[in-house]
């Protein structure tokens, strides 16, 4: 129990901007254990988001209120994953080769088609969270943070790393079957948990449009890269987010 509890709090330092102190806790087996609790971390962002969101409709336009929920989940992760979906846009729009490509997203200059990668995923979430009733808002929240979290999961656990070093390589092979089941699990849980408060039919749409997301920006960057990066991983969580968001609208 110590040791997962262990990789649960590395899972919430390499994900989150929370001041977890691990240095005692800290192995490489443990943080390669990490990457089971990912969807789990997820959840909480996203429940995070929710709380925000809640409050500030209290005393605010629910425009305003999801502007500002997206924004305490972009804090909570320091934009770790928005980083990772614009440095992938850089590196698969400017880089004429794989190596190139490769080259680009390790640049931490903010590129064009990295910046407008940005806005438009940030458009996105907001509209189609405006375009929602209220009272489907924190759970579409919750849902979509932990799901977009185990589909990054997936791309660890069905593809191949492809640099020699860099912040995904500690979890780069550690996608083992416990750890993806527990995963799932994590995943089958908040498919439960929604299916006590909303119709099943909406998670269907809203599942359909996470994997749309999921392959499509899989697609680009594999054909190109041959694997994923620690920065595709976060591509693959915006995108699927993104996704599942438009899947739900789209029922709605």
């Amino acid at each position: 129990m110590k040791s997962e509890g262990a990789s649960f709090l590395l899972a919430v330092q390499f994900l989150t901007r929370f001041p977890v102190k691990t240095t005692r806790l800290y192995t490489p087996e443990r943080m390669a254990k990490a990457v089971r609790y990912y969807p789990l971390v997820g959840a909480l962002v996203g429940a995070a988001s929710a709380i925000a969101f809640v409050l500030a409709s209290l005393a605010l336009p629910s425009a305003v209120a999801i502007i500002i929920a997206i924004a305490v989940g972009v804090l909570i992760t320091g934009a770790f994953h928005e980083d990772g979906l614009a440095d992938t846009f850089d590196g698969l729009g400017g880089g004429l080769s794989r190596e190139q490509a490769l080259r680009i997203m390790k640049d931490s200059r903010l590129g064009t088609y990295g910046t407008l990668a940005l806005i438009i995923a940030l458009g996105l979430k907001a509209a189609t969270l405006i375009a929602m009733p209220t009272a489907v808002i924190p759970m579409a929240f919750v849902m979509a943070h932990g799901l977009s979290r185990l589909s990054s999961v997936c791309v660890i656990a069905t593809s191949r790393y492809v640099r020699e070093d860099g912040k995904a390589k500690p979890v780069a092979d550690a996608a083992s079957r416990t750890s993806l089941l527990i995963a799932l699990a994590t995943g089958a849980a908040l498919i439960a948990l929604w299916c006590v408060w909303l119709p099943p039919i909406a998670l269907i749409w809203g599942g359909a449009g996470l994997l749309a997301g999921h392959f499509a920006i899989r697609f680009m960057f594999e054909r190109k890269l041959g694997g994923y990066t620690g920065d595709t991983l976060g591509a693959v969580q915006q995108a699927s987010e993104i996704g599942f968001y438009l899947g739900l609208l789209a029922w709605l």
